[in-house]
């Protein structure tokens, strides 16, 4: 704690003959019982009646007021416009009069401020209010995070004279200082040397936001001192982890109850005023939380990024803002779900259900990255750069084609979903993408059960999406008596599941998987280098075709798995069959011994000459 008076005083009330007391009459008003005032304060519609000695020794701006006043006998100053309002000219007031009083870090900056106003300098009075202030910031307030977020928080309502004075830069250094420390300590306490000298983390997980108490904290500063504080974290090196969590935390705090809010203000046909202006803050709070997520991927979970999301749809944020949260999707597009896809669309226009623009460019944004890892790779010369981040592992692929087939069933029984859209994300994965395309099936099968009214070219324009030979059994007996399908493609159905029903009577089963290899091969051989093609897109298709059959590879071992899981069956039914015939024959031989007597005596002479002539005896020579 700090005082206003002498650094040896303690901070209590000096005991005066004649202090000045508090009267209620149209505000505070001070006055001497013996000493008549002769001057009048006017602050923010509350009047001061106070005595101008004690006042000009302090403060410039007032012995300058007072030596303009031609009239001595009644002057009257106005301060309209003193940072902090009536209650900070008080204590200003009683600084002037050599009344202690504690200063805290909630009324510190309104002080620093109230002093550069009435000009409280070294140059009318030593150990003013103005130094006073400023040791108090640099001394107390600077060594603690707590108090430093505290002035920080205060000064909301004293811009732009808090930057202006640099009250807010030295509590966001602070900040951001502070927390950098935390961090670097909590990280070296779950440091320990082991026996052979050597450190080792201990109960890392438990302990990794020991030095993020602060996160909290932070939430009750306005948007505007939250960014700078962020930004300065940034710039100190405070670890993206840490700084994701606190943008999740002061969302949560700062957008509580929207979608209630919404929803009511929706209802009603006017909103006032007092909503729109809380939607337009809000909206403030969205974009700038967007601008301060971390640029690393992975960073933020997937479930915040797909509420922010919905959040700025449902404020109408900017298009950029938008465009953002939607690329930082799709980087991570595998580990989402069907229900963060289903955005709603927020509109009362009569449009689709769902937002499906935003799907359609969250996955493009998802496949993009394969695209700049085409173009990477053949910039290196041929090389390839599987271990860059950019690039999608080809089980994150497979996991997007499944999600969106998902997607596209859940969004087909919506009726104002145009056939474009349909088809424009149905296409936008590749071929190699879907190993099976029951799902892709089932979505346009419920598509055109929703939509009775697709003309003949449309019905066939969506089916095209469909590859017959990759269509499990079950789907091509559902197919082959669909009646919502263009015969064409029924025809196609019923010529692939004759083949292999041949195949499998041929003991050459196949199934979906293994039919498109013949095509992959097909692709591979049409698509050697030719003249014609630049060795950029040489080495980007023999790319792509590595990749397929890399795709093909795993479609045959899971295949070969299959097949091994049912030759063990087959071996457990045929050892079950075998043990039930040894049984019976055993029994047989049993009965066949018991009636021996019933072989003829012919087929007994027969085996036994049979037997003598091909293993004749040698006969003893002997004189009886």
């Amino acid at each position: 704690m700090a005082g206003t008076g002498k650094a040896e005083k303690p901070l209590v009330l000096l005991k005066r003959s004649n202090p000045p007391s508090f009267l209620g009459k149209q505000g505070s008003k001070w006055i001497f019982s013996d000493v008549p005032s002769d001057i009048l304060i006017d602050v923010d519609g509350g009047c001061l009646a106070l005595h101008k000695f004690p006042l000009v020794s302090r403060s410039g701006r007032i012995r300058k007021l007072v030596a303009d006043t031609r009239d001595q006998d009644a002057s009257k100053l106005d301060f309209p416009d003193l940072p902090g309002g009536a209650h900070t000219f008080e204590l200003a007031a009683k600084f002037c009069y050599g009344i202690n009083f504690e200063i805290t870090p909630s009324n510190v900056a309104h002080l620093r401020c109230a002093a550069q106003y009435l000009e409280m300098t070294e140059d009318y009075s030593e150990e003013n209010l103005m130094a006073r202030t400023e040791a108090y910031l640099n001394e107390v307030v600077a060594q603690s995070l707590e108090k430093s977020i505290e002035v920080l928080h205060s000064c909301g309502s004293l811009l732009p004279l808090a930057e202006e004075l640099k009250i807010v830069s030295k509590c966001v250094d602070a900040i951001a200082s502070k927390a950098c420390r935390e961090q670097m300590a909590s990280s070296l306490s779950r440091l320990d040397y082991s026996s052979s000298g050597r450190l080792q983390s201990k109960n890392c997980q438990q302990n990794c936001s020991s030095g993020d108490w602060w996160i909290e904290d932070l939430s009750v500063l306005g948007i505007e001192m939250y960014q700078k504080v962020i930004l300065a974290m940034k710039s100190r090196g405070v670890r993206h982890e840490s700084i994701g969590t606190s943008l999740m935390h002061y969302a949560e705090q700062a957008l509580k109850g929207l979608a209630k809010k919404w929803d009511a203000s929706a209802r009603s046909k006017l909103p006032n005023s007092a909503a729109a202006m809380e939607q337009h803050e809000q909206r403030i709070v969205v974009e700038t939380i967007v601008s301060l997520l971390p640029s690393e991927k992975n960073a933020m979970p997937i479930a915040f990024l797909f509420g922010l999301l919905r959040t700025a749809v449902m404020l109408d944020t900017t298009v950029a803002c938008r465009l953002d949260l939607e690329r930082r999707i799709g980087l991570q597009l595998e580990w989402a779900s069907l229900d963060e896809l289903l955005i709603p669309s927020f509109s009362h226009s009569g449009d689709t259900l769902f937002d499906v623009d935003a799907v359609h460019r969250i996955l493009r944004n998802f496949l993009q990255q394969e695209e700049n890892q085409d173009a990477v790779d053949s910039n290196l010369g041929g090389y390839e750069s599987d271990g860059l981040p950019d690039s999608p592992s080809q089980a994150a692929i497979l996991k997007v084609a499944k999600l969106m087939d998902s997607y596209l069933a859940e969004i087909a029984p919506d009726g104002n979903l145009k056939l474009l859209k349909f088809i424009a994300i149905a296409e936008l994965m590749p071929e190699y993408a879907r190993p099976l395309d029951d799902g892709l099936y089932r979505a346009i099968d419920i598509y055109l059960k929703a939509h009775p009214g697709l003309t003949d070219m449309e019905r066939k324009k969506l089916c095209k999406l469909i590859d017959c030979q990759k269509l499990s059994q079950e789907a091509c007996a559902h197919a082959a008596q669909n009646d919502r399908l263009p015969v064409q493609l029924v025809v196609q159905v019923l010529y692939f599941e004759q083949l292999r029903l041949r195949n499998a009577l041929a003991g050459t089963y196949t199934d979906p998987g293994e039919t498109t290899m013949p095509y992959a091969s097909q692709r591979i051989s049409s698509g050697a280098p030719s003249a014609a093609m630049s060795p950029r897109d040489n080495y980007a298709s023999l790319r792509r075709e590595n990749r397929e059959l890399k795709l093909e590879i795993a479609r045959m071992r899971m295949r070969l798995n299959d097949l091994e899981k049912e030759q063990v069956s087959m071996k457990r039914g045929m050892e079950k069959s075998r043990s039930s015939s040894k049984f019976l024959s055993s029994l047989s031989k049993k009965f066949g011994k018991l009636s021996f007597f019933h072989i003829s005596s012919k087929s007994s002479d027969k085996k036994s000459q049979s037997s003598d002539a091909k293993n004749p005896r040698r006969r003893r020579h002997s004189i009886s």
